[in-house]
């Protein structure tokens, strides 16, 4: 099922995870929002996080689900972004790929179905 997500950068030069290898380096709503599609579309940022992992093997690999459909357009507000994610990918995993893309600097306004 395909779920929807409001998601806001309320500071889009903050929204960087601790690992800069695996973080957001956008600076437009446009880029922000290829970015974390790419992320939710393909395993590449998750081979990248998890090849930084202690055991990589260990990992569970269902962290890795994606959603080749997934949408996610970006709207540049006076001094944020909203982003509208378009996803089956579960909502756990929607938000580690964030934390690991933007660290806790965004919010989750919004969720619903379809």
């Amino acid at each position: 099922m395909t779920v929807r997500y409001h998601i806001r950068l309320p500071d889009p030069a903050q929204a960087r995870g601790s690992e800069p290898s695996l973080s957001f380096h956008a600076h437009s709503a446009e880029v922000f929002a290829e970015q974390l599609q790419d992320a939710l579309r393909t395993t590449a940022l998750f081979e990248r996080w998890r090849a930084l992992q202690p055991e990589p093997d260990e990992v569970d690999p269902s962290l890795g689900v994606t959603d080749p459909h997934a949408q996610v357009s970006g709207e540049q507000r006076t001094l944020t972004i909203d982003l509208i994610v378009l996803t089956t990918v579960p909502g756990d995993i929607l938000k580690h790929r964030l934390r690991l893309l933007a660290g806790s600097h965004w919010e989750l306004r919004n969720v619903s179905h379809g």
